[in-house]
């Protein structure tokens, strides 16, 4: 028996053959702390599988898992001016928009998208909280107006996915006469008579809530999301006394008349087309009729398409 060739050769072979994990193949759950395999995780629409904790998804997956078969269309939204107050706390206002534009691949906050659910044509926007923390500034002002113009040019309901800690302060007043902006962007699909249906992710808070998060004819949330303006510390600090247990989550506001719905992710497509298709006064969908939605095809590119439909 030779033991260089049957035993050392085949172990020097391993070491230099092996293959390295890459590290972003699992990811804990920040709930239970159960190890999740990425692509599993994926498929369950950032759901954790083991305690149906919410993970945060971005606009793209959304609306991937939303719109039928993952295709839609972004509305072009007008780009505001850049760093208006020249704003600098630790860094300046450019340098982190920069570094938030790499760390998501988004211009911004907030995507807006035109497409089916259902077959029932749809205006959609949702905010990334991974991108500053889903803040209100002006662009995602312009972005709420721009959904709603495209909405009402095409007498299309306008779905609204929120997600915000709140308005941006490095761009001051100016985030936050977005509330009043956004408020009479709400009114023109008011006066349309076109529906308006809001979805509260985790979290939403401070002038989000105070303004167009709460101004739908439906509120939706997800499972355990905080809703509120003020946050619980803030108010626990302030009252000094101790709030109730899951104060300002959504099964709470669901409780107390400030919601209608608590709707899982993984349901929320089904329910979003049983909704809209009741505001517009259609027939209920035939479950097996409906085109499946398909969130690993993201076929943004296919503008033609979807443009040729919305004539």
């Amino acid at each position: 028996m030779n033991w260089i060739s049957n035993y050392v050769r085949p172990r020097i072979n391993s070491i230099f053959s092996r293959r390295e994990v890459p590290e972003n193949l699992w990811s804990k759950c920040d709930e239970c702390g159960t190890m999740l395999f990425h692509r599993e995780l994926s498929d369950n629409l950032n759901v954790c599988t083991s305690c149906d904790h919410h993970m945060a998804i971005t606009p793209r997956d959304r609306f991937g898992a939303l719109f039928d078969g993952g295709i839609f269309t972004e509305v072009d939204v007008p780009t505001p001016t850049a760093d208006p107050l020249h704003f600098r706390d630790q860094k300046k206002y450019p340098d982190r928009m920069k570094a938030a534009q790499r760390k998501t691949g988004e211009q911004e906050a907030m995507l807006v998208a035109m497409g089916e659910i259902g077959r029932t044509p749809i205006v959609a926007a949702a905010q990334d909280f991974s991108f500053m923390g889903g803040s209100m500034g002006m662009y995602v002002g312009n972005a709420i107006i721009a959904a709603a113009q495209r909405a009402v040019e095409t007498k299309r309901p306008l779905i609204l996915f929120s997600a915000a800690g709140g308005a941006r302060m490095q761009e001051g007043i100016l985030s936050l006469m977005q509330m009043p902006r956004t408020t009479v962007a709400v009114e023109m699909l008011k006066e349309a008579n076109l529906p308006y249906i809001v979805v509260l992710t985790h979290p939403t808070t401070g002038g989000v809530t105070a303004s167009y998060a709460m101004l739908g004819d439906v509120h939706i949330a997800e499972p355990a999301a905080l809703i509120c303006f003020a946050g619980p510390r803030v108010i626990e600090q302030t009252i000094r006394e101790k709030l109730p247990e899951g104060f300002q989550r959504s099964e709470y506001l669901l409780d107390h008349g400030m919601l209608d719905r608590v709707t899982p992710r993984g349901k929320m497509r089904e329910e979003l087309i049983t909704i809209t298709r009741m505001l517009l006064g259609l027939d209920p969908a035939v479950a097996g009729e409906l085109p499946p939605p398909d969130s690993t095809e993201n076929i943004t590119d296919q503008t033609a398409v979807a443009d040729t439909k919305t004539e």
